[in-house]
């Protein structure tokens, strides 16, 4: 009796039961796609999307929504067929393999992450800046996008747990208060300005919804839950549909109270914190500043949530060999090397590069990266059971959309492309000269980080 052996039957279901329950479930995976999206992107963009698709915002969430849609298929698709801590990163390798071009998708990954922790900077600072005396805005938002990144930072030094453990709470708060934005502003929406007459042309209907993309990226979180999902080949396609399909309807609800309460110019004169403004008409001053508060807690959510991941992807691309060896180690059983890169560039970027371009550049690299992962699925389509005029669909939604994107950052504002440019030859260049310089061997991730 007693004694250190294998436990019997009984102890083996004990054990069994006790794993299954704490494997992430349906409801538990999509509200990680849900906080994912839902992370500080609508606060930070709506504005944008109303400056150029005007009366049509509503259209151009619903436009950016189908695309991120359709790509949510790919990583269904292959989060149930290679379920792996690495999602993204993985999914490119394996389909593909650790060659060249796909080293340089993977740091492009990693670029766009840091772009959009700097735009959820910029709207921390932006949302705080407004609740200050008009003398202040300019050097307060500054003073507050440094904080927020300074402060998250340290945060996750000394335990990346200390803002993870109240997501959930967070999580609740904003949807709660969106949810109350909608309610009550519903009824007095004026559907004049909701009109076919008072959208914008259809090339700013596209690029409206393709500058706020970014407001989508998020929902790939849940594929890096696969290797924990119970019953991954029901749960995960349904945790990925559901989260961006509720999603797509809460930001078209959203834009539709915006643009039907308050006129475009007055929106667009408070893009940076254009929902708080949004609230105004039905809410007053206490709406204002409701939302304000919400976006502030939305974003430090999402920056803590995003500046870790980050960290934690060049700690996987490190590990499949596609960056410096340095970048693999941990102190503390953390990635620090990855980590303070990544908030010292988003301290950098979010400071001195404005909001337009900072949407478009995010925008435009997860749309080159969620193309390549529709043509990862395509490539793979066998292995993944998928049907591939569903992921070249995707390659070819994401690729028209990201051309239309250009196109209209080319007639309006046409060194924001060269941004674009910059960061694809560094992610190129990265890749190309570590080759060079290390010859280390690349090695396809099977299963993530240890």
């Amino acid at each position: 009796m007693g004694g250190g052996g294998a436990p019997g039957p009984e102890g083996k279901c004990a054990q069994m039961n006790q794993s299954e329950t704490q494997k992430v479930g349906y409801w538990e995976a999509t509200a990680i796609g849900v906080g994912g999206m839902v992370g500080g992107g609508i606060f930070a963009v709506l504005g944008l999307s109303v400056d150029l698709a005007h009366g049509g915002a509503p259209l151009a969430f619903l436009i950016a929504g189908f695309v991120a849609l359709v790509t949510a298929y790919s990583y269904a698709r292959l989060s149930v067929s290679f379920p792996s801590q690495g999602g993204t990163v993985a999914f490119l390798d394996r389909a593909f393999g650790p060659g060249l071009l796909t080293g340089s998708a993977n740091i492009l990954l990693w670029i766009s992450y840091m772009v959009m922790l700097s735009l959820y900077a910029y709207a921390f600072g932006s949302y705080g800046a407004s609740l200050l005396p008009p003398q202040w805005h300019s050097v307060g938002k500054h003073v507050l996008i440094s904080v927020s990144v300074i402060g998250i930072t340290g945060l996750n030094l000394l335990s990346a747990r200390v803002i993870g453990e109240a997501e959930d709470w967070v999580v609740f708060i904003k949807l709660a208060i969106l949810a109350l934005f909608i309610a009550v502003g519903i009824w007095g929406v004026d559907a004049a300005r909701l009109s076919v007459s008072a959208w914008s042309s259809p090339l700013h209907l596209v690029t409206g919804g393709m500058i706020i993309f970014l407001a989508y990226e998020g929902f790939e979180l849940i594929a890096n839950t696969a290797a924990d999902v119970r019953t991954p080949a029901t749960t995960l396609p349904r945790a990925f549909y559901t989260a961006v399909g509720f999603v797509i309807v809460l930001y078209v609800l959203v834009a539709i109270v915006t643009v039907g309460t308050l006129p475009v110019d007055r929106i667009v004169a408070a893009r940076d914190y254009a929902l708080a403004e949004a609230a105004k008409p039905f809410l007053g001053q206490t709406g204002f500043t409701l939302i304000a508060v919400a976006a502030m807690l939305s974003t430090a959510s999402a920056i803590n949530a995003t500046v870790y991941g980050a960290a934690r992807l060049s700690y996987i691309i490190a590990k499949d060999g596609e960056l410096p060896a340095a970048l693999e180690r941990k102190i503390w059983n953390e990635p620090i090397e990855g980590l303070l890169i990544t908030s010292g560039v988003t301290l950098v970027v979010a400071n001195l590069v404005d909001l337009s371009s900072l949407s478009t550049m995010g925008s435009a690299g997860f749309l080159l990266i969620f193309a390549a992962v529709n043509g990862a699925n395509a490539r793979l389509a066998g292995a993944t059971r998928s049907q591939r005029w569903l992921p070249l669909t995707g390659v070819v939604l994401c690729l028209a959309a990201l051309a239309a994107l250009l196109w209209q950052t080319a007639l309006t504002a046409p060194g924001r492309i060269w941004i674009l440019v910059v960061m694809v030859t560094v992610a190129f260049a990265i890749e190309l000269v570590f080759r060079l310089t290390t010859g280390r061997k690349l090695r396809v991730s099977e299963s993530g980080p240890d």
